[in-house]
């Protein structure tokens, strides 16, 4: 499979490496292009073919990633023939119907992952409009090897930017936090962020490979008179679970907007 990824940032970057790191992709067969392409050395030293011209970048391409920022699109369409080839937009806010009006002549998917595709452990929503079943496994088995995956309708995509990509900084200012407290109540920072984060992650994986609600699993840990359950009120009380509720909308309705 060749593939070219057309405006690797932070997230191109992290798409680029998780393609190399899960050996679904020979560097060779890997384009990257950025404008100011010598930042994507390192890239260059792994055997991946780098550059500023997108128009040499998809010749005979399997794959073309749009990764660009939305208002670049228009500009970075000018030039470029894109058939004969499936094309996965990240771009935020761009619809695939929009999409469709400035590229017609091939298969269009949108997909948002977050930024632990790196370490192939992202969340990756997918959405097509005239995608066939093969190029439907095609894309998800790219995105599977990546992390995990879910289809779904191009008008929740919005709302999966927010809970899956925005959510990876919502989850990590929660760790920030709890190392905060844990450093309050008598551990060193180092200490308080590996017991935070290994607790988050046993926890999101009882959920994962049990299939349980979260409520099942935190009636498991509170008991009658319990310190956990005096934490999970004071926290209740202090408004944590509204906040978070009201962040996420917050972040939704700005991305209504765009």
């Amino acid at each position: 499979m060749k593939i070219a990824i057309i405006g690797t940032g932070n997230l191109g970057k992290a798409i680029a490496n998780g393609l190399l790191e899960s050996k679904l992709v020979k560097p060779e067969n890997l384009t990257l292009t950025k404008r100011n392409y010598k930042s994507l050395e390192n890239f260059k030293k792994l055997g991946v073919v780098i550059t500023n011209d997108n128009k040499k970048a998809i010749h005979h391409k399997d794959v073309v990633f749009l990764c660009v920022q939305p208002h670049k699109l228009d500009e970075v369409l000018t030039d470029l023939i894109l058939e004969n080839c499936v094309v996965i937009s990240t771009i935020t806010g761009i619809s695939l119907a929009d999409l469709a009006t400035k590229i017609n002549k091939t298969t269009l998917f949108r997909a948002m992952p977050n930024t632990a595709i790196a370490i192939k452990e992202s969340m990756t929503c997918i959405a097509t409009n005239n995608g066939t079943e093969e190029q439907k496994q095609t894309v998800e088995k790219l995105f599977n090897a990546l992390g995990e995956t879910l289809f779904i309708e191009d008008e929740l995509m919005g709302s999966a930017t927010v809970l899956a990509a925005s959510g990876t900084a919502f989850a990590l200012r929660y760790l920030r936090a709890a190392m905060q407290g844990g450093i309050e109540i008598g551990f060193e920072s180092d200490d308080a962020k590996k017991i935070a984060a290994q607790t988050i992650k046993g926890a999101t994986s009882l959920i994962l490979k049990n299939n349980s609600h979260p409520e099942s699993e935190i009636d498991k840990v509170t008991t009658p008179l319990g310190i956990t359950i005096t934490g999970l009120n004071k926290m209740e009380q202090e408004g944590f679970s509204s906040a978070l509720i009201q962040g996420i909308q917050a972040s939704y309705n700005k991305i209504k907007k765009l």
